[in-house]
């Protein structure tokens, strides 16, 4: 078992408080990142420099109770992000790449909820994470009875090193709480949404509605809706939905880059994209104080109803296919609910289809894209931005117009 100081999951995660993350190289010298394909070994650089070889065994087990390696860990960290569908496949392309050299365990979706929310600190106790060495040897100093209950208090401080025997015996006299993932979880995920049906009867209160006064002094009230300590509630992520044709000038692996970064870049010259990714956009009319997030998809199949009084915008090619699974596959309906946007190359006119639509479809056209190498390649790119902001202006003033606030979506589009 690894000590408190060279653990590699205890490593991580202090990487991760610093605000920076491992490196995968190919020796233990090299602080050049490789493809974690090739990697030999993962340079942690807090709180000092550390290289520990890849396919050493964690700390962390599976549901089968099977040691889960390092290069597992950090593939399951840098694709926290990605759908269950895509993690799973990601996972099959590197072991390919591998070539059998190696694996990587691909995390079942309770096991990555519980190893991403243990590395980022959100919580310290998860039943897939072994105690350290040190910890288990404060427990049984402690002795007596009460050992069982100390092995699971030195258990659940797990990623802090060791404790003190005189401390665990004392934190051993406190209530334990838990936390969410063990009082409302348990091992896996539990849907709560039919608990909101029943308690809406008594939460709402119908607009303009006053509560009732007392029939008699110090009796109830005859309103049945009673005034409600409730948190407010989060504002909805905006959606934008992107074509899937080969023909768009935007898909999702330039998306962002185009859209956050305001410079264009063709889909061909960037990684292989997901099916959903988010950005960022500060809107001061919205929210001041932080950015809104925005979720970028190009696939429907898996929404929910409610998710279309989400969407902002759909960036179109003109192909009808393309609305086919949509809530309003008719365009000329579609567009009456949502912003359009058609994006083309400068000098060439947009599909008679785009045009048909009219002028609830913004066209917006960037200059064509060329090679990098070639001379003043760089300064046609000035424009992208200018172009950008004028898609933000239409899509903001959509929002605006639909009922976006900082606290609040509409409810119907």
């Amino acid at each position: 078992m690894a000590t408190p100081d060279l653990d590699p999951l205890l490593l991580f995660r202090q990487a991760i408080a610093a605000g920076g993350k491992p490196t995968p190289t190919t020796s233990p010298t090299s602080d050049e990142e490789v493809p974690l394909a090739q990697a030999t070994h993962l340079v942690f650089v807090h709180p000092t420099r550390v290289a520990i070889p890849i396919d050493t065994q964690t700390r962390f087990l599976s549901a089968q109770g099977k040691q889960v390696g390092l290069r597992s860990i950090y593939f399951t960290w840098i694709n926290r992000d990605i759908t269950i569908p895509a993690y799973n496949a990601a996972a099959e392309k590197l072991n390919e790449e591998m070539a059998g050299t190696a694996a990587v365990h691909s995390c079942s979706f309770v096991e990555r909820l519980n190893l991403v929310t243990w590395l980022e600190g959100a919580g310290d106790e998860t039943e897939f994470i072994k105690p350290l060495a040190g910890d288990k040897d404060a427990a049984a100093a402690s002795g007596g009875s009460g050992a069982v209950t100390k092995t699971v208090t030195t258990a659940s401080r797990s990623g802090r090193g060791t404790l003190d025997p005189r401390l665990a015996q004392i934190y051993d006299g406190e209530r334990r709480m838990g936390d969410r993932n063990s009082v409302l979880r348990g091992i896996k995920p539990t849907d709560f949404s039919h608990i909101r049906k029943q308690a809406a009867q008594f939460m709402t209160r119908k607009p303009g509605q006053a509560a009732a006064p007392s029939s008699m002094p110090g009796g109830p009230t005859n309103n049945p809706s009673l005034p409600i300590n409730s948190k407010p509630v989060r504002r909805p992520d905006p959606i934008i939905l992107l074509s899937q044709s080969a023909s768009s000038l935007l898909r999702m692996s330039n998306a962002k880059t185009f859209l956050e970064g305001g410079r264009y870049a063709p889909p061909e010259t960037l990684n292989a994209p997901v099916h959903m990714l988010h950005i960022q956009r500060s809107i001061k009319e919205m929210d001041p104080n932080r950015p809104v997030r925005f979720i970028l998809v190009d696939q429907t199949e898996n929404f929910k109803p409610e998710y279309w009084n989400r969407v902002v915008a759909v960036f179109t090619t003109g192909q009808a296919w393309q609305f086919k699974n949509y809530k309003w596959s008719n365009p000329t309906e579609l567009f009456k609910h949502v912003q359009g946007i058609y994006l083309g190359w400068r000098g060439e006119q947009p599909p008679e289809s785009v045009r048909g639509f009219g002028h609830r479809v913004l066209t917006c056209s960037v200059e064509k894209w060329r090679d990098p190498g070639a001379p003043g390649a760089e300064t046609s790119r000035w424009r992208d931005r200018e172009v950008v902001e004028t898609i933000w202006k239409a899509i903001e003033g959509n929002m605006r117009a639909k009922g976006w606030r900082r606290d609040a979506a509409p409810r119907e589009i």
